[in-house]
């Protein structure tokens, strides 16, 4: 039988018998798609996206999510708990760095059962990590401890927030608060939503690293958290700051201070209402013999 007159019997355009196709392995693509998504077992397809183009790899979002799901590398998601629907305030956005921080604790435990937690602080505009302190007790003197060892490295907030814990609340932080003038607030109880921006960072960093690494020791647990706070800041994309690290984002607020310190100390002549002010108080010295 021809190739038409079989065609015709099953129905098929000729054109598709004799189409070869051009399309690429693309094995390096793959192999190195693979290598980052077995280092990092939390990030989906789009963060990939970004490390790879990183790398120079020059790739369609929607072509390498046909490899992600052709190579099963699609990230299983964690069940979580039923949540409560009512009305929700929306957050304002601070506009500078140190705007606003947020804290939270977030615990977890080493591999011989003992417990430990993690005081987490985050700048609400830049999403920077700025410090990760993990101890078996932390209380309101040591986090009043820790937020004078960050003022001291880059400067004083205007406000931070904060859920209702006992640290938070004690007399300890009532009075570093007082002192430093610092304004602290507190969400409301039960509403951890109006504290998004730390809640989120927790979701990510039990996501990334706490469920995927057992703690022998809290000096290991220590380490471990650095490094992953190095990456964070310096690595990681960041999805609501345009896909950049938080680090190369607040980079950008330091360039427009620089900007803003260099127009105001520029070299441009004085406003003419000036001058002529100038003028007339010279003339009128001499006419006094001032």
């Amino acid at each position: 039988m021809s190739e038409r007159r079989a065609c015709k019997t099953i129905g098929s355009c000729r054109m598709t018998m004799r189409y070869q196709t051009t399309r690429a392995d693309d094995v390096a693509l793959r192999e190195r798609m693979k290598t980052i998504a077995h280092e990092r077992r939390r990030f989906g397809y789009r963060r990939l996206h970004v490390l790879l183009k990183r790398e120079g790899f020059v790739i369609n979002h929607k072509r390498l999510f046909r490899l992600y799901r052709e190579e099963r590398l699609t990230m299983r998601r964690r069940g979580g708990r039923k949540r409560a629907m009512g009305t929700r305030r929306p957050m304002t956005i601070p506009m500078h760095p140190n705007d606003r921080w947020s804290l939270d604790f977030v615990s977890d435990q080493l591999t011989d059962g003992r417990r430990f937690r993690i005081l987490a602080i985050v700048d609400d505009c830049t999403r920077e990590c700025l410090a990760l302190v993990a101890d078996t007790s932390l209380s309101g003197i040591r986090v009043a401890r820790e937020l004078d060892r960050l003022i001291a490295e880059r400067g004083k907030p205007r406000m931070i927030v904060s859920d209702n814990g006992s640290e938070f609340t004690s007399n300890a932080i009532l009075a570093w608060a007082d002192k430093t003038k610092v304004e602290w607030h507190y969400i409301a109880p039960g509403k951890p939503m109006q504290n998004a921006f730390i809640e989120s960072f927790n979701g990510r960093l039990r996501d990334e690293l706490l469920n995927e690494t057992l703690f022998s020791t809290l000096a290991r647990a220590r380490i471990a958290l650095a490094m992953w706070r190095a990456d964070y800041n310096g690595s990681r994309p960041h999805s609501k700051i345009g896909w950049q690290t938080p680090s190369a984002f607040a980079s950008t607020f330091h360039q427009r201070r620089d900007l803003a310190l260099r127009s105001a100390e520029g070299s441009a002549p004085a406003p003419a209402a000036d001058t002529a002010q100038m003028g007339n108080c010279n003339r009128q010295s001499e006419l006094t013999g001032g």
